[in-house]
């Protein structure tokens, strides 16, 4: 994701200024005139309006503080995240513009919304959620499965889930709405990653200019 976002921030219509990129072990100190920066040396970052985290739980706390000490916004895909960092999150959007999401595909974001209306608009109809990905996602029901579950019960509905692990699926999520005589399928399908780090740069852009609080991927589409 890191890679991804370094090269597509060039492609965006809006103009993107990278000042540093953070990971593990830095081979050298600037590639491709971006400087680098281990976790452990984040205070020595240039300043910055919003960071754009897609890391692991143990440097998800180094870069919050970082955030609030500086005021700035902060994307975040972090998962795995401990009961005590989520608490962390909720209190730190009352300072800083924020934004956590399990998956950055705007084109989800948008089917999460049809999937609370359609819900809504159809109180006694069955709501399945049928997900696919590659054989080695452990985890089942998705992330993102779980967020259009939760969008389903905001309308009103009781999601079922089924899980399909097989080859090499990025991912694909259909939510069928079924009544007498009748269905709905949502589909969404992921044709490669880049669509995450689009989305979050997209986010990051929007984000820059809100006030604080806890924001979600659909409050940043209009």
């Amino acid at each position: 994701m890191g890679q991804a976002l370094l090269r597509l921030s060039a492609e965006m219509p809006v103009a993107f200024t990278v000042v540093a990129a953070v990971s593990r072990k830095p081979a050298q100190r600037v590639i491709d005139g971006v400087p680098q920066f281990a976790a452990s040396e984040l205070g020595g970052a240039p300043a910055f309006d919003v960071a754009v985290d897609f890391s692991l739980p143990e440097a998800f706390d180094r870069l919050l503080a970082l955030c609030l000490e500086r005021g700035a916004a902060l994307v975040s895909g972090t998962t795995g995240l401990a009961d005590a960092q989520r608490a962390a999150l909720q209190a730190a959007g009352t300072r800083i513009p924020l934004l956590w999401a399990s998956n950055f595909s705007l084109g989800v974001a948008v089917l999460a919304r049809l999937v609370e209306d359609a819900a809504r608009a159809l109180p006694d109809w069955d709501c399945d959620i049928v997900e696919a990905h590659h054989a080695r996602k452990q985890d089942a029901p998705s992330g993102t499965a779980l967020l259009l579950g939760a969008a389903a019960e905001a309308g009103g509905a009781r999601p079922r889930y089924a899980s399909l692990r097989a080859g090499d699926i990025i991912g694909e999520h259909t939510v069928q709405f079924t009544g007498m005589g009748e269905r709905i399928e949502l589909v969404h399908r992921a044709g490669n990653r880049d669509i995450f780090a689009r989305g979050a740069l997209h986010a990051a852009v929007r984000l820059s200019a809100r006030g604080p609080g806890l924001y979600r991927l659909p409050d940043l589409l209009d």
